[in-house]
Formats: structure tokens, C-alpha cells, sequence
């Protein structure tokens, strides 16, 4: 069992790339994850608590602190999204008795980018010198602690978004996506590199439904009202 979470065990070999097993099968359960996100369904949070348990191994294995840290947050987040999603207030739910889709507001726009800016620089600060306080934990300095922790940080905000069903978590996520897959793909983990360009197209999918389905709430209150 303990093959299954090292990285640097064989599941196959593919155009000369040697794929571990966590990383296929955390790549596996993290699209699905994603994609039944941008489609609305519910259950997109539990299927995502297995993606990032997988997620969390591997990217201490590979030196990605801030991602490996990202991923406590994300464990916790899913159970917040799935039991938001399932229990909307008054006024706030779907045909389906689940959350709406709705619109940011132009503060938390601001808020967003202030906190975007402060937190990269903070928190890279901080991962770029693990290796110097924790010494017997992170043996190795941190791989791009900057653009790291701008995905940590980024991730977060969207993700907070995400669980209020905002449209605009997916111009996020496609931004912070873009970044990833060059990032994953620079450190050699490029299975990870292929699913989040995936991702990126996903996200763009997920933009267009979220949309479409905020559209279609005015048409059936027009419908309802004649």
C-alpha cells in the first residue's frame, strides 16, 4: 500500500513519462471534481476531499509547500461548499433546492486583487525560507515560492467564492489554472501540468454554465410572473 502514495513508484509508462499511481489517481478524482463543479452538482465536494488527500502526499514528496498546505484548506472547504450548496437560505435556492449562482460584488472585486497582491509576497516570503526554520521537516528549499504561494493564495479566494456559488470564481480559476500548468510542467509533474490546462478549459465551461444559468433564473421568474 505504501507504493500507492510514493511518488517515485511506476504505474505505468507513457511517451517516456513514468507515472506514479498518486498522481494519476489524483489527477483522475481532481477532473472529475472540477468538471461536476462547473456543472452545479453537489457532488463535486466529496469526490474533491479524495482529490486532495492524494494532492497533499505528493506535493510534499515534490517540494511544493505552499500547494501541500494548500490542500488542509481545501479538505476543510469541501465540507463547507457541500453542506452550503445543500443548504441555502431563504430566497437563495435553485429548481433544485440548492444554492443560486450569483454575481460578485465590486468590493469584494478590490478586496480580491488586494489580497492577491499581499498575500503572494507575504506567504512566498515565508515558504522561501521553510528550509532554514524547519530544517528536519523541509529538507529542500521550496521550488518557486512565489508563483507557489500566488496559487495558494489565489486558490483560497476563489475557492471561498466557489462555495458561495459566485460567477466570477472561474475568471479566477482560470488565471490561477494558466499558472499551474506551467508551474507543474517546470517541476516535472506532468500529469499534473496536462490536468490543470485541462482545468483551464473546464473553468472556461464552468464561466459559461454558471452564466447561462443565472440568465435562465429571469426567465423562469418572467415565465412564473404571466
Amino acid at each position: 500500500m505504501n507504493h500507492f502514495f510514493d511518488a517515485n513508484t511506476e504505474f505505468f509508462n507513457i511517451l517516456g513519462y513514468a507515472m506514479s499511481y498518486i498522481e494519476f489517481f489524483g489527477v483522475l478524482f481532481g477532473l472529475l471534481a472540477v468538471w461536476l463543479s462547473a456543472k452545479a452538482i453537489i457532488w463535486s465536494w466529496p469526490i474533491g476531499i479524495v482529490n486532495v488527500v492524494l494532492a497533499f502526499i505528493l506535493y510534499y514528496q515534490v517540494q511544493l509547500y505552499p500547494d501541500m498546505f494548500l490542500q488542509v484548506f481545501f479538505l476543510v472547504t469541501n465540507i463547507i461548499g457541500w453542506w452550503r450548496w445543500a443548504n441555502p437560505r431563504p430566497g437563495e435556492e435553485d429548481s433544485k433546492k440548492e444554492l443560486k449562482v450569483s454575481y460578485m460584488q465590486r468590493k469584494q472585486l478590490l478586496l480580491t486583487i488586494a489580497i492577491g497582491i499581499a498575500g503572494t509576497l507575504i506567504i512566498g516570503k515565508f515558504a522561501s525560507e521553510l528550509h532554514l526554520l524547519f530544517p528536519v521537516i523541509f529538507t529542500l528549499p521550496s521550488a518557486y515560492p512565489y508563483t507557489d504561494s500566488f496559487i495558494m493564495v489565489m486558490s483560497i479566494v476563489t475557492t471561498f467564492y466557489m462555495i458561495h456559488k459566485k460567477i466570477e470564481c472561474w475568471v479566477i480559476w482560470i488565471v490561477v489554472d494558466v499558472v499551474a500548468t506551467c508551474l507543474y510542467y517546470i517541476k516535472g509533474v506532468k500529469f499534473y501540468s496536462l490536468e490543470y490546462f485541462i482545468f483551464t478549459l473546464i473553468a472556461s465551461f464552468g464561466l459559461w454554465h454558471w452564466i447561462r444559468a443565472y440568465k435562465s433564473y429571469a426567465l423562469t421568474a418572467e415565465n412564473q410572473n404571466e
